[in-house]
């Protein structure tokens, strides 16, 4: 470990690289801390503390909404606009077609995500504003008038875009994905708060509980490690064949299939769908018709109830895995793939017969994925009572990205090095 960090020291590249995105990163905690004007930003501390919903979001902004700072969005909407194009990509022909160009059209791809971010910014920044004032009928948005809503609207979403700048100058230096690094800090950043009401909470009735907490803690780092990096390997055999008077081929590896595909986009997913009915009935909870009203009110009392919250969530991310990893994952391309280039899998025929036994393997090992994703995002509402640690909350999700990002991180500096690994390094 210090072996390594001696050879990133030396090598000035690197060095300068990890400087540079470390001033980014405090470029986004200073932007994260300037409030929008006209609101009660000891008020909403609170009330983001003690709603899960909102919780969840404030995860996604790096931390930002919880202050309604100028990048109170973070970058939700670019990651939403993303998926969304990720989804038409495998869908619509067009886009499809675009993302085979290559770079260029990669590029096009990029430009469509920037474009489609902007209004998604806007519609989400109109509704958080929306049900931040209806659940708190006012106290913590000081009566905003039409031109001052206008005016939040824009300064939010310029925020998101500014944070969507400052996540491809990251990427572009190969030191982590910039959007990723992005949400890792703003988890990051709270844990020192979380330590520090802890210590001050803390007596000897506490010890056993921290124990518990801390054992919880690391199994599920350890957890989110094995299936975050877990494969099955699939052997794959090549024909041999001349080329020329050469005999090439003849050659056996393996097809890597991830457990855990989807990575964190079921939870987004989910995040989206439960965020959804509770936003929707805010809109009509002073309707004029009785029952309408009524209906909103029982919507969004039910999702304030534990037990529902977290048996909805965990389907709908165990339900979201199974989709997005559908869409992702090709096995009819892959067996075309193989047959083209000579492959094979022993004792399965080329063809049709290789992508059915590819997606009923995938479809085995992806339930191991699909579970413990739903585990991860629920795991915060189960392990706060058990442990009785209200100070500090273990964040399946928010672990899950850390672990995630810091594997990435590591993995891309680790590629760097050993292209500089040569003697008299």
């Amino acid at each position: 470990m210090l072996n390594k960090l001696q050879q990133i020291w030396k090598a000035k590249d690197i060095r300068n690289s990890i400087l540079y995105v470390l001033a980014l990163l405090v470029v986004f905690r200073i932007a994260a801390h300037i409030p929008v004007p006209g609101v009660d930003a000891s008020q909403l501390k609170g009330y983001f503390s003690s709603n899960q919903v909102l919780g969840l979001i404030n995860l996604f902004s790096g931390g930002a909404m919880e202050n309604f700072s100028v990048v109170m969005l973070g970058v939700g909407p670019y990651i939403t606009a993303s998926i969304i194009l990720q989804l038409l990509t495998m869908i619509v022909p067009k886009f499809e077609a675009l993302s085979k160009e290559g770079e260029y059209g990669q590029q096009k791809i990029n430009q469509y995500t920037r474009i489609l971010t902007v209004p998604l910014a806007m519609l989400q920044g109109y509704g958080y504003v929306r049900i931040l004032s209806a659940q708190s009928q006012g106290q913590l948005l000081l009566g905003l008038s039409g031109m001052q809503l206008f005016t939040t609207l824009v300064i939010v979403t310029a925020g998101t875009m500014f944070l969507m700048w400052l996540g491809e100058l990251i990427s572009e230096k190969h030191i982590g994905n910039g959007v990723s690094l992005l949400i890792f800090t703003g988890i990051v950043t709270g844990i020192p708060q979380g330590v520090r009401n802890t210590l001050i909470a803390f007596d000897n009735s506490m010890v056993l509980n921290l124990v518990i907490f801390v054992l919880i803690a690391l199994i599920t780092i350890a957890a989110i490690v094995l299936i975050t990096e877990g494969t099955r390997n699939i052997p794959v055999s090549y024909a041999r064949h001349m080329v020329g008077q050469k005999s090439v081929g003849g050659v056996r590896t393996h097809l890597p299939l991830r457990v855990n595909q989807a990575g964190v986009i079921p939870i987004i997913f989910a995040v989206s769908v439960i965020i959804f009915p509770p936003m929707v009935a805010q809109f009509f909870l002073h309707s004029s018709m009785a029952w309408l009203a009524g209906a909103s009110q029982w919507i969004i009392d039910l999702f304030k109830g534990r037990v529902f919250y977290d048996v909805f969530y965990f389907l709908m991310v165990f339900l979201f895995t199974y989709f997005y990893t559908s869409v992702i994952f090709k096995p009819q391309q892959i067996a075309e793939n193989l047959q083209k280039q000579g492959g094979f899998i022993p004792g399965i025929r080329p063809g049709r017969n290789t992508s059915d036994y590819l997606n009923m393997v995938m479809n085995r090992i992806i339930l191991a994925g699909a579970v413990f994703l739903g585990v991860i995002a629920v795991l915060p509402t189960v392990v706060a009572p058990l442990t009785g640690v209200g100070t500090m909350r273990i964040g399946g999700t928010s672990l899950l990205i850390v672990v995630a990002v810091v594997i990435e991180t590591v993995k891309q500096i680790d590629a760097q090095l050993i292209m500089r690994d040569y003697e008299g390094f």
